[in-house]
């Protein structure tokens, strides 16, 4: 088969990817190709499944921005698609005297990259929220949840081929190599055709 674009794995990353890309040129083929016999077979599938919020990283910075936006569109697409997820929130807990100031920073950069919701409670709302959790003060991150990513990477496979996109399962790509005669460029700046070759 030929196709204008392939792409090397239908992990959620693989998906997420060749999803979006269909999107924004429906003119092209695509086609994802994986070795195993279903999409987000590995790591896609067995992970903690968190949606992470925002917290840790550093204000300003691209990880900072598309994790807050990131984590807003999941739960978005999560509603939209039916899959069940749970905002569950997360308490970050300072057990001893000194770790309060590096809690404390935590939550100033939090507020910096505008993750929602966030507070500092102390010792009486940790008990309320969590009856066997123990310490001084916690920074409360209510928009923290979790979700089963291997449905999300199976939704994205299915938005994938129904605006026609191919998924190849037990399609091992075992090499690569340019095509001795290159097309001329398409309108989408595709130039260089590329051989893919499987294990069959």
């Amino acid at each position: 088969s030929s196709f204008d674009v392939a792409v090397v794995g239908a992990g959620i990353v693989g998906l997420a990817a060749a999803r979006e890309l269909i999107q924004r040129h429906p003119s092209l083929a695509f086609a994802v190709l994986e070795k195993e016999q279903e999409p987000a077979h590995h790591q896609s599938g067995h992970n903690s499944g968190v949606i992470h919020s925002g917290i840790y990283y550093t204000p300003g910075s691209l990880k900072a921005k598309l994790c807050v936006q990131g984590a807003a569109l999941c739960y978005k697409y999560c509603d939209q698609k039916g899959i069940p997820y749970k905002r569950c929130g997360k308490l970050i807990v300072a057990v001893e005297h000194d770790e309060i100031p590096r809690l404390k920073a935590l939550y100033e950069r939090g507020l910096q990259n505008n993750v929602p919701g966030l507070k500092l409670i102390g010792a009486k709302e940790i008990q309320e929220k969590e009856p066997f959790c123990r310490g001084l003060m916690a920074l409360d991150s209510p928009y923290t949840g979790i979700v089963d990513y291997k449905q999300v990477a199976q939704s994205y496979a299915r938005d994938f081929q129904e605006a026609g996109g191919t998924i190849l399962t037990d399609f091992e790509v075992t090499n690569m190599e340019m095509a001795k005669e290159s097309s001329p460029e398409s309108e989408d700046g595709l130039k260089y055709p590329i051989i893919v070759r499987n294990k069959k």
